[in-house]
Parts: C-alpha cells; sequence; structure tokens
C-alpha cells in the first residue's frame, strides 16, 4: 500500500513539474510573441532611421547657389565648378522609375519635377515613394501642369501649394524646388514659393520635347555637344521613352567631358 501512495505522489509531482516547465509549450509561445514583438519594433526604428538619412536634408551645407541669368549654378566657395544638374519634369508618368533606377545604378543624382494629376492613382503614388526612396530630391511642377500667367493669383496659389500638399503627405516632405510649367513664372507664383521655401528653378536647356530630337541617338548627341552646355548647366529633361533610353549614355558623355554630376542638395535654397 505504501508503495502504491508514494508512487501516486511521485506521478502527480511529475505532472506539476511538467506544467510550470518553462520550455512547455505554452511558455514557448510567450517567447516566441515576444521575440516577434521585439523583431517588428526593430523593424520599425530601422525603417524610421532608413527614412530619416533619406529625407534629411536640412544639415547638408549649400555648396552652389542658382544665376537667374541663364538658370545655371555657380559654385560657393570653392566647390567644383565643372558640374551639370539633372531634372526630369512630368514626373512620375510611364518612365521615371526606370529613368530613376538607371541613375540610381549609376550613382548619379538628379531632381524629379511632379504633376498633381499624376498622383490621382496608387500605382504612381508608389513611384514617387521609390523614386524617394532611392535618394532622388522631389520638385513642384504644379498640380495640373496649366500656364500659371492664365490663372488668377488664387488658381495659382492653389496649382503650388495643392502639389506641395500631396507631395507631402505621400513621402513625409514638401519639395524644395518649383518649376513653373513651360517656364512660366508670375509674380505671384514667385511669392508663392518663396512662402513655400522653394528655390525657383527654370533649366539652362534641354532638347526631348521636340520632334527632331525625339530618338535616343539624336537627344544622347544634343544634350552632350548643345552650344549653351557650360559650367553648372541646368539640364531639363522629361519623363519620355526617348529619355530613358538616351539617359546611360548621357551620363557617361558627361562624365567622359569631365563633368561631375550637381547634388542637388548642395543647392542653396530659401530658409
Amino acid at each position: 500500500m505504501f508503495n502504491k501512495v508514494v508512487a501516486l505522489f511521485t506521478l502527480v509531482s511529475f505532472l506539476l513539474m511538467a506544467c510550470n516547465d518553462p520550455s512547455s509549450g505554452q511558455n514557448e509561445k510567450s517567447v516566441e510573441t515576444t521575440t516577434t514583438v521585439q523583431d517588428e519594433s526593430q523593424q520599425e526604428k530601422d525603417l524610421e532611421t532608413e527614412t530619416s538619412q533619406t529625407i534629411d536634408e536640412g544639415n547638408v551645407k549649400a555648396e552652389y547657389r542658382v544665376d537667374k541669368e541663364n538658370w545655371s549654378f555657380k559654385p560657393i566657395g570653392d566647390a567644383n565648378p565643372k558640374v551639370v544638374l539633372l531634372t526630369f519634369d512630368d514626373a512620375p508618368d510611364k518612365y521615371s522609375l526606370a529613368i530613376a533606377q538607371t541613375l540610381k545604378r549609376l550613382e548619379v543624382p538628379a531632381i524629379f519635377f511632379v504633376n498633381g494629376h499624376f498622383l490621382e492613382n496608387d500605382e504612381n503614388k508608389a513611384m514617387l515613394k521609390e523614386i524617394h526612396k532611392m535618394g532622388f530630391s522631389i520638385g513642384n511642377h504644379t498640380y495640373s501642369h496649366v500656364n500659371l500667367k492664365e490663372l488668377n493669383d488664387k488658381e495659382q496659389e492653389r496649382e503650388i501649394v495643392k502639389l506641395n500638399n500631396l507631395v507631402e503627405g505621400i513621402i513625409g516632405v514638401r519639395p524644395k524646388y518649383f518649376r513653373a510649367p513651360f517656364g512660366s513664372n508670375t509674380e505671384h507664383s514667385k511669392k508663392v514659393a518663396e512662402k513655400e521655401k522653394m528655390l525657383v528653378m527654370n533649366w539652362t536647356y534641354g532638347y526631348d520635347w521636340e520632334k527632331e530630337y525625339q530618338d535616343k541617338k539624336a537627344l544622347t548627341e544634343i544634350m552632350l555637344n548643345s552650344p549653351y552646355l557650360g559650367n553648372g548647366a541646368n539640364l531639363l529633361m522629361h519623363d519620355r521613352k526617348w529619355t530613358s533610353e538616351a539617359i546611360e549614355d548621357i551620363v557617361k558623355g558627361f562624365q567622359k567631358k569631365g563633368y561631375e554630376f550637381l547634388d542637388p542638395k548642395l543647392i542653396e535654397t530659401p530658409a
């Protein structure tokens, strides 16, 4: 009888120990859940850090200033004068992402000037996020791409500010650069841009909207050999098929000529 009691007591003790064992399935689930939460929290922190590094342009010291006589850029101090700036209007339509991917692979910076009517669907919003995430600067090209000189003051302001609000809602920051459609600035649009702390920027030269240059080879030749090419040139291109096809040859051609590509983050903008 005594042996039966001892055996029963031993069995009960063993079962109680198993229930409280930290290695039991229930505790494993708790540990797994805690680890998952920690991993997700760390991933969120990593994403926040990556985003902060991507969009933090405020601490970079300006090395170039716009020359409004020909919209080129002049060095401040001893910065390299032999630079060109790449800019792309009418983004993000069909080819902006491909252009950005090519430039990213070539480690070349640029500004993508966006229109609001291209950002009315989730696909293009995602495209803008991707372009921004790759480190490219985003500029304001108005919401509807209309000639500002044909609008009253209130309509001009809406075209500019509405787009800034939209862009900020998508990528978290407001554009620092403004380019009016057709280069058609007004006194009021300049005041709005200043209020929004954006640099008004036209261009030195561009050709890809002209019929004779809607071809990879022709566009490459004229961009590299334009009579307007000089130090600090502000190069205008667009979201176009032939531009996307030509951009790598254009980049390599400028590099062979000894030009560096101006990082927009080094351009002096309104405080």
